[in-house]
C-alpha cells in the first residue's frame, strides 16, 4: 500500500504555520497549497543545556551531516529577533510562557500584548490571552517571508520531542505527489513501538494505517492531505522516549512526502469524479439554453378530427389546431373518405382571418388613442418645464440673484442648463408627431377624384366578388354539414349496436359470477360443517386425555408414598438402586402404563425428564455431556441417576443424539437436541 519516499530533492516542506501551543499540534493551521513553498522554521535561542543535549545527543565528537539546500531553495535564517521586554533569563522567561500556555514570541517575534500587565492578570485569576487559543476569533497578523516561526518542546506520555537547532537549514523534501495522504518518517529510536508513533502523529489528524519497518523508519497514511503539512512540522525535531538518553531511545525525526498507490487511486477517483460533475454541469448548461422541442402531433382519427375543428373556432387554441391540420395534410391524410371532414377545418381556418383582421383594426385604434394620449401628456409635461424654466430665468435677474451665494448661483445655472436641454427634446419629439400628422393629412388632400372614382368602383367589385366567395362557402359548408350529420347518425346506429352487445356480455359475466359465488360458497359450508366434526372429536380426545392424566397422577401419588415408606426403613440403600426401585415399583403398579410399554415413554416421570432435558439441551446448541446433564437434573430431584438418564436418552433416539467431539485426549461424548429433524423423520 505504502511505496518509500525518497529523501532527496530540491523542494522544501509545507509553507509556514503558526506557531503550536505547548500540549502538541492540535492548533496549527496549514494551508496544502502553499506546500510547495519553504518552510521557514526558527525559534529564539534555547536554553543553553537544552541545546547541548538535543543537538549533541549520545555523539558529541560526530559532525552533523546537514542536507545541501540549493541557492534559490529557501532564505538566510536570521536570529536576531527583537525582544520588547528585557529579559535576565531567557530560560526562566520560557518556561513561565510556556506553564502559561502563551508562545514566547508573536508570529512577528514581538510580544502578543504589550500593554497587558502579566501581575494584574495573575491576581485577578485572569489567564494570559493567547490568540491560538480555542474559542477567541483573534487572526494572527501575516507572517513576513523573512520572519521564522517558533518551535518548541512538545510533550507525549512515553516521549518527548524538541526542536530543531534554528541555526541549521530547514530540512529538504521531495516534491509533493497528486493527493499525497502518505509520509516517510525516518530517524525513529530503535525501541520505538506503533503505539509511541501513533502517541506522536495522532497530534496531526486521524491516522489510517502505520507500517514499520524492522530499521528505523516507516510510513504513516493519514485521512486527509492537509494533515501531511501537519505532520513535516515535526522534520527535524529530536525524539526521546521517557528520561532515557540511551542512542536506543533517540532519535532525529525526518518527515518527507511518500507516494502510496491508494492516494494516487483516490486523487484519481476525485479527478474523474470532478471531470463528471463538470460534463454534467455542462450538458446542464447546453440544455438550458436549447430551443424546446415542438409538441408531438397525434394520429388522424374521426374524434381528433371533431377535437381540432372546434379547437379552429376557438381564438386561443387556434395555433395549436393549425399546425395540427397542417401537419395532416403533409402527411397525406386526405381521402375520399376525410375531404369533407378536411374542407370544414380549412373553412374554419379561412373564417378565422376576419376575425385577426378586426383585430388588428382594434389594435390600430389602441394604438391612435395611445397616441393622442402621450401627445396630451407630453404638451402637459412641455408646459410644466416652461414654468420650472420661467423660475429659473426671475431668479437669474438681478433683484434677486445677488442674494444668493456663489454655490447657490452655480447650482441654479446648472439647473436651468439642464432643464432646458431636456424641454427642447421634448419639444423637438412633440413638433415631429405633429409633422407626421400634418404629412397624413396631406397625402390625403392631394388624391385626385378620377382616382378616388376608381377605388370606389374598384371596391365595390372586390365587394361583390366577396360575397359570390362567402355564398359558394355558405353553401359548401351546408355541404360539409349535411354529411357530418350523415355519418353522426351512422356511427350513432353502430354505437347503439356495440351498447347493446356490450350489455349482453356484461349480464353474462355477471350470471358467470354469481354461479361462482355459489359455488364458493357452498364449499365452504362443507369445510365449516368437517371443520366442526372436527373439533367434535378433539374436544373427546382432550377429555379421555384429561382422565388418563388425572387417573396417572394418582397411581404417581401412590408410587412416592411407597418409596418414601421404603426409603425410611432402607436408609443404607444407593441412590441408583432406589431410583431403580423405584421405577420398578411404578412398572409394577402401574397397569395403565403396561398398555403403553410399546412407546419409549413408560411413565410420567419420563416425560417429565424429556421435556426438562430437551429445554437443557435446547439453550446448549452445541451438546452437553451426561454428567453436566444429570448434575442439572439431580438439583430437582437426587434421586436420579446417570444411568437412568442415558438408558431413556439411547431409547428416544428421534429426539436425542450422542455425538463425539474434539481430538486425542480431549475426546468427548456430548448430547444433542434433534427434535426439529426428528418430527419429519417420524
Amino acid at each position: 500500500m505504502f511505496a518509500e519516499g525518497g529523501r532527496g530533492g530540491a523542494g522544501c516542506g509545507s509553507g509556514p504555520g503558526p506557531e503550536p501551543g505547548p500540549g502538541g499540534l492540535n492548533s496549527l493551521s496549514f494551508d496544502a497549497a502553499s506546500s510547495s513553498k519553504a518552510l521557514q522554521l526558527g525559534s529564539a535561542a534555547p536554553p543553553p543545556g537544552l541545546e547541548s543535549s538535543a543537538e549533541n545527543g549520545s555523539d558529541p565528537g560526530k559532525k552533523r551531516k546537514r542536507a545541501n539546500v540549493p541557492a534559490d531553495g529557501g532564505r538566510n535564517l536570521s536570529l536576531d529577533i527583537p525582544m520588547g521586554l528585557p529579559m535576565s533569563d531567557p530560560t526562566a522567561w520560557a518556561t513561565a510562557m510556556n506553564n502559561l500556555g502563551m508562545a514566547p514570541l508573536g508570529m512577528t517575534g514581538q510580544p502578543l500584548l504589550p500593554d497587558f500587565d502579566p501581575a494584574l492578570g495573575m491576581m485577578t485569576g485572569i489567564p494570559p490571552i493567547n490568540p491560538m487559543m480555542p474559542g477567541l476569533g483573534i487572526v494572527p497578523p501575516p507572517i513576513p517571508p523573512d520572519m521564522p516561526a517558533v518551535k518548541e518542546i512538545i510533550h507525549c506520555k512515553s516521549c518527548t520531542l524538541f526542536p530543531p537547532n534554528p541555526h541549521l537549514p530547514p530540512p529538504a523534501t521531495r516534491e509533493r505527489p497528486p493527493g499525497c495522504k502518505t509520509v516517510f518518517v525516518g530517524g525513529l529510536p530503535e525501541n520505538s513501538t506503533e503505539q509511541i508513533i501513533m502517541e506522536v502523529f495522532e497530534q496531526c489528524g486521524e491516522v489510517i494505517a502505520i507500517r514499520k519497518s524492522k530499521k528505523n523508519f516507516c510510513h504513516i497514511r493519514f485521512a486527509e492531505e492537509f494533515m501531511v503539512d501537519k505532520a513535516l512540522y515535526l522534520s527535524g525535531y529530536r525524539i526521546r522516549l521517557g528520561s532515557s538518553t540511551d542512542k536506543k531511545d533517540t532519535g532525529r525525526l525526518h518527515v518527507d512526502f511518500a507516494q502510496a498507490r491508494d492516494d494516487l487511486y483516490e486523487w484519481e477517483c476525485k479527478q474523474r469524479m470532478l471531470a463528471r460533475e463538470e460534463r454534467h454541469r455542462r450538458r446542464l448548461e447546453e440544455e438550458r439554453f436549447r430551443p424546446p422541442s415542438p409538441p408531438p402531433v397525434v394520429h388522424y382519427s374521426d374524434h381528433e378530427c371533431s377535437i381540432v375543428a372546434e379547437k379552429l373556432k376557438d381564438d386561443t387554441k387556434f395555433l395549436e389546431a393549425i399546425q395540427t391540420l397542417l401537419t395532416w395534410i403533409e402527411r397525406g391524410e386526405v381521402n375520399r373518405r376525410t375531404a369533407n371532414n378536411f374542407y370544414s377545418m380549412i373553412q374554419s381556418a379561412n373564417s378565422h382571418i376576419r376575425r385577426l383582421v378586426n383585430e388588428k383594426a382594434a389594435h390600430e385604434k389602441e394604438m391612435e388613442e395611445a397616441k393622442e394620449k402621450f401627445k396630451l401628456a407630453l404638451s402637459g409635461i412641455l408646459v410644466q418645464f416652461e414654468q420650472i424654466v420661467a423660475v429659473y430665468h426671475s431668479a437669474s435677474k438681478q433683484k434677486a440673484w445677488d442674494h444668493f451665494t456663489k454655490a447657490q448661483r452655480k447650482n441654479i445655472s446648472v439647473w436651468c442648463k439642464q432643464a432646458e436641454e431636456i424641454r427642447n427634446i421634448h419639444n423637438d419629439e412633440l413638433m415631429g408627431i405633429r409633422r407626421e400628422e400634418e404629412m397624413e393629412m396631406s397625402d390625403e388632400e392631394i388624391e385626385d377624384p378620377s382616382e378616388m372614382k376608381e377605388t370606389e368602383e374598384s371596391a365595390l367589385v372586390s365587394q361583390v366578388e366577396a360575397l359570390k366567395e362567402e355564398n359558394d362557402s355558405l353553401r359548401w359548408q351546408l355541404d360539409a354539414y349535411r354529411n357530418e350529420v350523415e355519418l353522426l347518425k351512422q356511427e350513432q346506429g353502430k354505437a347503439s349496436r356495440d351498447e347493446d352487445t356490450t350489455k349482453e356480455q356484461q349480464m353474462k359475466l355477471l350470471q358467470q359470477a354469481l354461479q361462482g359465488m355459489q359455488k364458493h360458497l357452498l364449499k365452504v359450508q362443507d369445510e365449516y360443517k368437517k371443520r366442526e366434526a372436527e373439533l367434535e372429536k378433539v374436544r373427546e380426545d382432550k377429555l379421555k386425555i384429561e382422565t388418563l392424566l388425572e387417573n396417572l397422577k394418582e397411581q404417581q401419588s401412590i408410587a412416592d408414598e411407597e418409596d418414601k415408606e421404603r426409603d425410611a426403613i432402607d436408609c443404607q440403600g444407593n441412590e441408583c438402586t432406589a431410583s431403580r426401585v423405584c421405577v420398578c415399583s411404578q412398572d409394577k403398579d402401574c397397569p395403565v402404563e403396561k398398555t403403553l410399554s410399546n412407546s419409549p415413554v413408560k411413565s410420567e416421570r419420563e416425560v417429565l425428564l424429556v421435556g426438562i432435558i430437551s429445554t437443557f439441551l435446547h439453550v446448549h446448541p452445541f451438546g452437553a455431556s451426561i454428567e453436566y446433564i444429570c448434575s442439572y437434573l439431580q438439583r430437582l430431584d437426587s434421586k436420579i441417576c446417570t444411568a437412568e438418564v442415558e438408558v431413556l436418552m439411547t431409547r428416544l433416539q428421534n429426539t436425542f443424539r450422542q455425538e463425539l467431539s474434539g481430538v486425542g485426549a480431549s475426546l468427548e461424548k456430548r448430547w444433542k437436541f434433534c427434535g426439529f429433524d426428528g418430527l419429519k423423520m417420524t
